[in-house]
């Protein structure tokens, strides 16, 4: 009954190994895609894609009688990931900028709005007569367009500065600069 229990629990952790390809890649706004299906790739990420392999490789295990088996298969990964001189890979780095890229995104969406406001009050500014209230009602509105402009264009240049200090860190860290894109 002993020898049967052994056995049992033996089975147990004895699991079949199986060889694959895996795809992996990262779109525009950072999302992780996986498949394992090449075709299913958007064209667009098939250049950037990362393949990792799976393969059987032999490893002893134990039969029924009590004898050492032949050999059986067991995954191994081929691909190993890369990463910098840190151990800190490409996930870590995109992570890492990120934030700043959709801070630089979304400041230079809202500087351009705001500047196409300041334009559009200032040619309504010199189109027009305006009783002298409602002419600094209206220069009052343009100084505030003007102050919500500067403060876009110090996110952008916050944005812009973090960005070059972390390509910088990827650059001293030996980090792909790819994986900041």
């Amino acid at each position: 009954m002993g020898k049967m229990l052994i056995l049992f629990i033996l089975l147990i952790f004895i699991s079949p190994a199986y060889a694959a390809t895996t795809y992996k890649w990262i779109d525009e706004q950072g999302v992780f895609g996986f498949t394992d299906d090449f075709s299913i790739v958007p064209p667009e990420y098939r250049d950037q894609v990362s393949i990792e392999v799976m393969e059987e490789t032999p490893s002893i295990g134990v039969a029924a009688s009590g004898v050492a088996a032949s050999p059986q298969a067991t995954p191994q990964k081929i691909e190993e990931a890369k990463t910098d001189i840190y151990g800190l890979g490409e996930i870590w780095w995109r992570e890492k900028a990120h934030p700043w890229k959709e801070q630089l995104k979304e400041a230079t969406a809202n500087f351009e709005t705001t500047n196409m406001k300041i334009i559009e009050r200032a040619e309504a500014l010199s189109r027009k007569y305006w009783s002298p209230t409602q002419y600094k009602m209206n220069m009052v509105n343009l100084e505030k367009l003007k102050e919500e402009r500067l403060t876009y264009q110090g996110q952008i240049a916050e944005a812009k500065e973090r960005l070059e200090r972390i390509s910088k860190e990827a650059v001293e860290a030996k980090a792909d600069l790819n994986w900041l894109n």
